[in-house]
């Protein structure tokens, strides 16, 4: 069995040399990992780094299309029996991919999202980073639980984080639906579709490092604003 690691990269030269060394120590046992890393028409020196790291399979977008257009890049290339989406940054924790992949392996569903919600102490680390950046966070932080309430209420979908990166597939499952948003809507397009095809999507506890606007972190208002209007239009068109 073969593991997916899509990453979708754009200006993450200073944490994408230690994200993908983290990707690569990371012990599935007998399950084979199939690094992809697609850089979105970066403008600072990751495509430079990503050209010289090695046992990596890289891909270069001429042009800035977005996250979900790396997504999907990586998606159209990947080889693997399982396929998890990783952002380039340190958030998200790469030796909880086990955790994430278990239910898919036990043929409990096709689809699992690593929540950050679920776990007390994360929980509390969450608050905690929201205080101490509260101006910068409050719009990503808000934004994603009113994403998840729409989700729960439009899709009926059961879920505490619809906007983790942490989204793990059955990879012939997911190649089976056509993705079309480019940017960060890809996200709420794809529960959206999921939930459509009466697919149960479990749910993992995940660690999760924020980071701050400042540090790097990309989603905007708009963003948001694209992302609920995706989950919308997506209940009543396929």
């Amino acid at each position: 069995m073969k593991l997916t690691i899509i990453i979708p990269a754009y200006n993450e030269e200073e944490t994408i040399a230690e994200l993908i060394s983290t990707v690569k120590k990371v012990n599935l046992g007998e399950i084979e990992k199939e690094i992809i890393v697609v850089d979105d028409g970066s403008k600072d020196k990751t495509r430079e780094i990503l050209r010289i790291t090695k046992d990596i399979k890289f891909i270069e977008h001429e042009k800035n299309l977005g996250k979900g257009g790396a997504v999907k890049t990586g998606i159209h290339h990947s080889t693997g029996d399982l396929i998890i989406i990783q952002d380039a940054d340190l958030e998200y924790n790469p030796n909880e991919y086990l955790l994430c992949i278990q239910p898919i392996i036990e043929k409990k569903t096709n689809v699992v999202y690593g929540s950050r919600f679920l776990s007390q102490k994360q929980k509390k680390i969450n608050l905690n980073f929201f205080k101490k950046h509260e101006n910068a966070y409050r719009m990503a932080y808000f934004g994603g639980r009113l994403l998840t309430i729409l989700a729960n209420i439009l899709y009926q979908a059961n879920i505490t984080d619809e906007a983790t990166c942490y989204k793990t597939f059955d990879a012939q499952f997911l190649k089976s639906i056509k993705i079309n948003g480019n940017r960060f809507e890809w996200e709420p397009e794809i529960l959206a579709k999921v939930r459509k095809r009466k697919e149960k999507i479990i749910e993992v506890p995940i660690s999760y490092n924020p980071r701050t606007f400042e540090q790097g972190k990309k989603i905007n208002w708009k963003d948001g604003l694209h992302a609920i209007w995706t989950l919308v239009k997506y209940r009543f068109v396929d």
